[in-house]
């Protein structure tokens, strides 16, 4: 059996400029990377403004296990699967950051027969996007340290200065540190740390930002910390926003690449889906919107997570409204949810995949309560019995969802036609009624209760009484009416990742609170998340490097 890198080698990928004639682009319209990836132009997709509009899609998972769910592998074959059913469809996802590449997560390119290619180019460096963010945030650090050094007209408390540095890298080593030793010449020491690029407001903004008028304004709006007096100061305080912008000029570009089956995909921004929203950007999505009879995005993580912050923030934020979601799912992973172990799930266990389906079950009722129809896509594994596959359609029947058995990993495209079928009826039936959960004038403590209380079934929200009234302070101030960005344990519907299923009864412990001013939410922290993760005791890193050839292996 081929492995994902091998099989993203072997691809008869077409020239970059045939994949944008499909979207029907000249060669003005996009700035090439080389033979097989390119970025759209800001004068191109400035222009789409006022064009008729695509069906959104938004492909979304029941929380990750071990098992596998395969949600970006399901984007990629119904993708590939609307395309060979006649409609012109455009996938758009997020690129993968360096971190989980070399830790455990691994790449973000779909795999088998539905992948994003090229593969190691979109799972490294890529067009550069990354390293820019990296470079504006931390331009942004420098400029405070440096305001501060020089006299600090601006009154700024060095013990309030809430923006840290970032690295796209998974090092435990620099999450907390005394910056600025060494004397005067090297500022004034001060408590800091670095998070991971993908939490960076930096990234968030990018990815919400609608051109370059807006990100320059968005990141002016970022809250650095705070003076002597107590009052905010911004990034347009510093003086940043400009230079900032210059670094993300070209990274603001959405690049497009193409599918093992030669069909347009959008790939761009990256923020981590536990701590930041977890979509693609706006740009992307707007852009394919006006250039696709059909987009299929995907929300990160499971959709107590992904989905509600696409549907919350994102939505919101851009006036989006999906007319569909697939909600994938294994066989493997819901005997997982149902109590097997890892080693134990090739064997067949109808009772347990059906005590599995709780978790199923929950994340359908929670899409249904944003007024959207959604289909189940049954990711298929070859372990799979035919008992396990008719216990999963039977409950399904039950919650009055449609079921679809795809083999989209192995056939590509048309191993997931009839799903592209089902979809394709829900979204032109018109049933959609899309709304979030909460209105923008809901308080920001009524809003990370709502969501708390009705996505994930906790009983109580458990804050210390600083979160509590600094939530109070940003409402008075006017940030009220933000919505919320939850960041909590993506493997659980409650704060601790080994509560699988549907667990009810609950509390979420809500340990910090930070403002996203120019992004355009509030970020609230539960549990024990972290946003600079650390690496596994064997990461990937130790599998990755070059062949005798010196072509990249390892990678997945």
């Amino acid at each position: 059996m081929k492995s994902d890198i091998q099989i993203a080698r072997a691809a008869q990928k077409r020239p970059i400029a045939e994949i944008a004639a499909k979207l029907g682009m000249g060669p003005a319209d996009f700035l090439p990377y080389g033979h097989d990836k390119a970025k759209l132009t800001h004068e191109f997709v400035a222009g789409l403004t006022g064009r008729p509009q695509g069906r959104l899609v938004l492909v979304t998972a029941i929380n990750p296990t071990p098992a596998g769910e395969g949600k970006t592998t399901t984007t990629v074959g119904l993708g590939d699967a609307l395309n060979r059913i006649g409609k012109r469809a455009t996938i758009c996802i997020r690129e993968a950051s360096l971190g989980p590449n070399f830790g455990m997560k691994g790449g973000a390119a779909g795999g088998g027969m539905a992948q994003i290619v090229p593969m190691e180019e979109m799972n490294l460096h890529f067009t550069g996007d990354f390293h820019a963010v990296t470079s504006a945030h931390n331009l942004l650090a420098a400029m405070i340290d440096n305001h501060i050094h020089w006299g600090n007209a601006l009154r700024i408390d060095p013990r309030r200065v809430t923006w840290r540095r970032v690295i796209d890298m998974n090092d435990r080593a620099l999450r907390d540190m005394v910056i600025a030793m060494g004397g005067p010449s090297n500022g004034y020491p001060r408590e800091s740390g670095f998070d991971i690029t993908v939490a960076s407001e930096v990234m968030a903004i990018l990815c919400l930002a609608t051109d370059l008028e807006d990100l320059q304004a968005r990141l002016g709006r970022i809250v650095i910390g705070l003076s002597f007096e107590k009052t905010p100061v911004t990034a347009a305080d510093i003086g940043a926003a400009g230079a900032m912008t210059v670094l993300l000029r070209e990274a603001l570009q959405p690049n497009l690449v193409q599918t093992l089956e030669n069909n347009p995909a959008l790939v761009h921004g990256g923020p981590f889906a536990n701590i930041a929203h977890g979509c693609n950007s706006v740009m992307a999505t707007r852009a394919a919107l006006a250039l696709s009879d059909y987009v299929v995005t995907e929300a990160g993580f499971g959709a107590d997570l992904g989905a509600e912050k696409f549907l919350d923030i994102k939505c919101r934020l851009a006036g989006l409204a999906p007319d569909a979601v697939v909600l994938v799912a294994t066989v493997r992973a819901l005997k997982m949810n149902g109590g097997v172990a890892r080693a134990d799930l090739a064997a067949e266990d109808v009772a347990a995949l059906t005590r599995g389906c709780a978790n199923l079950g929950r994340h359908i009722e929670n899409l249904h309560g944003f007024g959207l129809p959604v289909v189940v896509a049954i990711n298929h594994f070859t372990t799979d019995t035919d008992a396990e596959i008719q216990a999963l359609h039977d409950y399904c029947a039950r919650h009055h969802v449609k079921a679809v058995l795809c083999r989209h990993w192995a056939e590509g495209g048309a191993g997931a036609e009839e799903l592209a079928r089902a979809v394709v009826a829900h979204a032109e039936s018109g049933a959609a009624q899309f709304a979030p959960i909460y209105p923008d004038d809901m308080t920001l403590w009524d809003k990370i209760q709502t969501v708390c209380k009705r996505i994930y079934r906790a009983d109580h929200v458990e804050a210390p009484p600083a979160v509590r009234a600094q939530l109070d302070s940003w409402q008075a101030e006017g940030y009220g009416h933000l919505p919320v960005c939850m960041a909590k344990t993506q493997y659980s519907f409650s704060a601790d990742p080994a509560a699988r299923g549907a667990p009810e009864g609950f509390t979420i412990p809500l340990r910090e609170v930070r403002l996203s001013a120019g992004a355009g939410f509030v970020v609230a922290i539960c549990g024990e998340i972290m946003t600079m993760p650390g690496l596994p005791r064997e990461p990937a890193a130790l599998r990755i490097g070059l062949d005798a050839e010196g072509r990249i292996e390892g990678l997945f």
